[in-house]
């Protein structure tokens, strides 16, 4: 593995950590300032939001300058934006420094994603991205659980202390393992917001917002649910997150092999996986084994769509990757916050706490749904190639992906 990849997994494994970790204390948030819990659950779509506006922006921002020099600014921002957190004397000041963190994130994983694909053959793409996503899964496994235990025993602002103390080890992974660059010589902005035009690069972002829709529908109410409903102690959410953390990791490398063997129909089957398993919660979060099993294949089922979301938009802005890469870490995020949101409404309308779980599904469908139309498009594209004027041709651009992404530049 080459020892950027590294590099690319620790700092994505400190964002990952303080993106999750506040589903695990949601009761202690919102207990501390006074809010209901889906108030407090809203600090998980202001983070999401904050992706979405700041993945194309800084983006774009930093289209012109080094791609080194880029996330080493963006790992500033996430210690700025958790040093906030961490002192938030209200609320709404705690909401502001997930925002500042979240500005970090998208442009992140977008300018990250180019430098992993550019760092293997084209075959294995996907995998070298799934690879960096590893960090983003290692921290549901280790960062979420060892911050949420952290936050019961300490405080809830112990967490974003030690958060902070992992963006520093992530900014210095950056700075000593990724190789010293150029300023970047890629396509200019025109050329980047050139691929939107494509109504493929939109149905990809589409699949993205509404697969991980419905994955947060649900896992930003995981705590009250497993200690409100399946009858466990709010101790033992940090071993269930663990269990979460588990399956993403299985999940985020199996979907990442099964993208580079055959894409579209893996997404077809990782999203029917997701829609089955969230109606299956619905069920199996009364009782705790049944519960705990259906924790980890959520996490499975939800993660392994990372890879392939992330490698089908790469693919359909074919020359001009990097904005349409931070847009789709934006959509996936975009996802978030609806997610959020819609399944605090079922709790707030007094459904009850598995309720997420069907908004989940059905979001998950709709997914399904955008990827089969795309891929329909795509077999219409490949049986009439030459078709002037079709809506659905990829957007012509200049200069082979490979170079355009190389990261020695």
């Amino acid at each position: 593995m080459p020892a950027a990849l590294l590099a690319l997994a620790i700092g994505a494994f400190g964002i990952g950590t303080t993106e999750f970790v506040i589903m695990g204390l949601l009761p202690e948030v919102a207990t501390d300032f006074g809010v209901s819990i889906p108030s407090a659950g809203l600090l998980i779509s202001g983070y999401a939001l904050g992706v979405v506006v700041g993945a194309p922006l800084l983006t774009a921002i930093g289209s012109k300058v080094s791609r080194k020099t880029v996330l080493i600014a963006l790992m500033g921002v996430f210690i700025a934006g958790n040093l906030v957190s961490a002192l938030a004397p209200s609320y709404g000041v705690l909401m502001t420094g997930r925002i500042v963190a979240a500005l970090s994130h998208g442009a992140f994983f977008g300018v990250g994603s180019v430098v992993a694909a550019s760092l293997v053959p084209k075959a294995k793409q996907a995998s070298a991205i799934a690879l960096m996503f590893t960090g983003l899964t290692v921290a549901n496994v280790l960062g979420v659980p060892g911050g949420t235990a952290l936050g019961q025993h300490f405080g809830w602002r112990s967490t974003f202390w030690a958060v902070t103390a992992l963006g520093v080890v992530g900014l210095l992974g950056i700075v000593f393992l990724v190789p010293r660059q150029g300023t970047a010589e890629g396509p200019g902005l025109r050329t980047e917001l050139a691929v939107f035009k494509n109504v493929q690069v939109w149905l990809a972002l589409a699949m993205t917002a509404l697969g991980f829709a419905g994955v947060f529908a649900s896992f930003t109410y995981i705590a009250p649910m497993m200690t409100g409903v399946a009858g466990f102690s709010a101790g033992a959410v940090t071993w269930l997150l663990m269990l979460f953390g588990a399956g993403l990791v299985v999940g985020n490398l199996l979907g990442g092999k099964a993208a580079d063997r055959s894409l579209m129909p893996s997404l077809y089957l990782i999203l029917a996986l997701l829609a089955a398993v969230l109606v299956a919660f619905v069920f199996t979060a009364h009782a705790k084994l049944p519960s705990a099993v259906t924790i980890a294949l959520f996490g499975a089922a939800g993660f392994a769509t990372v890879a392939p979301l992330q490698k089908r938009v790469m693919d359909k802005a074919k020359g001009a990757p990097a904005l349409a890469s931070a847009a789709n870490i934006a959509a996936f995020n975009l996802g978030n916050a609806a997610g959020a949101y819609l399944g605090g409404l079922t709790i707030e309308h007094g459904l009850g706490y598995t309720a997420p779980n069907w908004v989940g599904a059905a979001l998950a469908v709709s997914g399904l749904l955008v990827a089969l139309v795309s891929g329909l498009l795509d077999r219409k594209d490949v049986a009439q190639p030459g078709e002037r004027g079709s809506l659905h041709r990829p957007v012509e651009l200049v200069g082979p992906v490979e170079e355009l992404t190389d990261v020695r530049r």
